[in-house]
C-alpha cells in the first residue's frame, strides 16, 4: 500500500488513451477500472459519440458519465444531458458546401446526439472509423432531414495527414467562430467553439460535486491538452504527442497498450 492522493473523479481520453492501437477496449484493464468506477464518477470524454463509447463501457463492465464530441454533448451516469451546444443546422448546411467544394480530398461525416450520417459508407476512411469506433454510419445527404431544428454537435475530418493539417488551418481561417482541433494525423474535429473538453470538466465534476483539486485526467493528443490543464492531477501518456506531454503535471510511464490508464489508477485510487 502506498500514500495516494485524493481523487474523486477520473476523467479520460479514449482512442490513444484507454484503448489499445486497434482503437477496441483492453480487456487485461477491466477488473481495475471496474473497481475504480465503483469508488468514483470514472468519466469517458472523447471525441466519440454516445454510440461510440457505449461498448467501451459495456465490454469494460462499468457504467458512467461521458463528454462526447470532445465535450459539445455531456451526459450523466444514467445518460441524462448535463450540456449540449451544437453549430446550428443553417450555420452546418454552409459547413458542408464548404467542405466538399473546398475539400474534395476530405472524407466529412456529421453527427448530432445520437445520428451520425455520412455520405457514402463504402469509402474506405468511413469502413475504418466504423471498426474503431464499433458503431454504424448511416449513409444519408440529408442534413437537414436528419437534425432538423435539432443541430450539429460535429464535423470529423478525415485524410491523409498533410491534407488533415491544411484543411484545419483553412476551415480554422474560414470559420473562426469554431473549435477546430486535431485529434490525431488523420482525423479533425470541427465543433462550436464552446465544445471543450475542458468545459466538460467543469460540468462533470459540479455535477458530481467534486472539486477539481480532486480531479484526476489522461489524454494523449492535442485535443486533450486543455482537459489536462484544467486539473492538476494530470496525465499525459507515454505515447503522447510531445506538447501533450508538456502540458501534463505528469507523464504515465506505461504507453495506451500496456494498460497505462488502468495501471496508474490502481496506484491513485486503489492504492496498490
Amino acid at each position: 500500500m502506498t500514500d495516494t492522493p485524493q481523487v474523486g473523479i477520473v476523467l479520460t481520453d479514449v482512442d490513444g488513451t484507454l484503448v489499445d492501437n486497434d482503437h477496441h477496449p483492453i480487456l487485461a484493464s477491466a477488473d481495475v477500472i471496474r473497481r475504480v468506477a465503483e469508488r468514483v464518477p470514472f468519466c469517458l470524454v472523447s471525441a466519440r459519440s454516445p454510440e461510440g463509447l457505449y461498448p467501451i463501457q459495456r465490454q469494460l463492465g462499468f457504467s458512467g458519465p461521458m463528454a462526447c464530441f470532445s465535450g459539445a454533448y455531456v451526459l450523466d451516469h444514467e445518460g441524462n444531458e448535463l450540456y449540449s451546444s451544437v453549430i446550428p443546422t443553417p450555420d452546418a448546411l454552409e459547413i458542408k458546401r464548404y467542405l466538399e467544394e473546398e475539400l474534395p480530398r476530405i472524407c466529412a461525416a456529421t453527427y448530432g446526439f445520437h445520428h451520425w450520417i455520412v455520405d457514402d459508407r463504402s469509402d474506405p476512411r468511413i469502413v475504418r472509423e466504423e471498426y474503431f469506433v464499433q458503431a454504424e454510419s448511416v449513409q444519408s445527404r440529408d442534413l437537414a432531414g436528419t437534425f432538423g431544428d435539432g443541430g450539429v454537435h460535429k464535423f470529423l475530418l478525415m485524410g491523409e495527414p498533410e491534407d488533415i493539417v491544411a484543411a484545419q488551418a483553412t476551415v480554422a481561417a474560414r470559420y473562426p467562430n469554431l473549435n477546430v482541433v486535431r485529434s490525431n494525423d488523420i482525423l479533425c474535429e470541427v465543433m462550436s467553439a464552446e465544445a471543450t473538453k475542458s468545459h466538460a470538466v467543469e460540468v462533470l465534476c459540479a455535477r458530481y460535486g467534486v472539486d477539481r483539486a480532486q480531479a484526476v485526467a489522461f489524454g494523449d493528443g492535442p485535443n486533450d491538452i486543455d482537459m489536462l490543464m484544467a486539473v492538476e492531477q494530470s496525465y499525459a501518456m507515454a505515447n503522447g504527442e510531445d506538447s501533450v506531454k508538456r502540458a501534463a503535471a505528469h507523464v504515465v510511464p506505461w504507453t495506451n497498450e500496456e494498460c497505462g490508464v488502468a495501471r496508474m489508477l490502481q496506484q491513485l485510487v486503489l492504492g496498490e
